[in-house]
């Protein structure tokens, strides 16, 4: 159906035909703008027929950002934002779809595949910063810990939060098998748990999320292995605080591009 609604809408030089049928079962609102653009009013309703909508695809941030904004748009939208509520502009469903898409698509050197998460949320969101918080204030003097109390209180505020963590067994499981490029490997673990942030963060602000980007590892890291049964070789990066924003992010500035990029032609 999808093939031949494109077929009789788009003309050969704007969808060549032999790119047509790489889209033949894929539902509609996963398509390209360029394809769907073409096709008739009368016809879009077609493409959105329950038949097309029960094919089993991820309907991520990443696949519908055509219709909403470009991809540089999020990438430029993508920011820092600390005033969170316990709220989501999506359902729960498409959060764990926007993590589960990110996970498995986000590359890793020689598909070593080394990025685990563990997405908590809700009650269960304010239960790890209730968590985090009692680490802390075992190990600071109380005005210290008072301090801190605040921005705990500020991330607890929020609707969920993301840990990254990198499995160590797996990274020393292509350590020996490529023994060359061992010294390689840890560094290119860390490179793949910061696409993935990357990735999963941008998703969510494009979804209406606000989003920051935390770091009170390793103190929490026993605590939350036993919280979640995370085994002692998964090595925690960050944990990614979500929900509904109810601030902007602070103002940016930038370094000048003509000393951060060189361009040889």
């Amino acid at each position: 159906m999808v093939l031949q609604l494109l077929r009789q809408a788009l003309p050969i030089h704007s969808a060549p035909t032999r790119i047509l049928p790489h889209y033949n079962n894929v539902p509609a609102y996963l398509l390209p703008a360029f394809l769907t653009s073409s096709i008739p009013n009368h016809q879009q309703s077609l493409l959105h027929s329950s038949h097309l909508q029960s094919l089993k695809y991820f309907t991520t941030s990443t696949s519908t950002m055509a219709d909403s904004k470009s991809f540089f748009s999020a990438v430029e939208s993508r920011r820092t934002i600390y005033q969170l509520s316990h709220e989501s502009p999506i359902p729960d469903a498409r959060i764990k779809e926007i993590v589960t898409f990110a996970l498995k698509h986000t590359p890793s050197s020689f598909n070593s595949q080394t990025s685990r998460v563990v997405l908590v949320l809700k009650k269960k969101h304010q239960e790890l910063w209730d968590a985090i918080a009692e680490v802390y204030k075992a190990m600071l003097p109380e005005d210290k810990f008072n301090q801190a109390k605040q921005r705990f209180d500020g991330f607890r505020a929020g609707y969920g939060t993301v840990l990254f963590y990198e499995d160590t067994t797996n990274v020393r499981e292509f350590q020996e098998k490529f023994p060359t490029y061992e010294d390689k490997f840890p560094q290119w673990s860390e490179h793949t748990s910061g696409m993935l942030q990357y990735v999963i963060w941008t998703a969510l602000e494009a979804e209406g999320m606000g989003v920051n980007l935390q770091h009170y590892n390793p103190p929490i890291d026993p605590r939350l292995e036993k919280e979640y049964g995370v085994p002692p070789t998964w090595s925690l990066k960050s944990q990614m605080v979500f929900g509904k924003p109810t601030g902007g992010p602070m103002e940016k500035t930038f370094k000048p591009i003509e000393e951060r990029m060189k361009v040889f032609e």
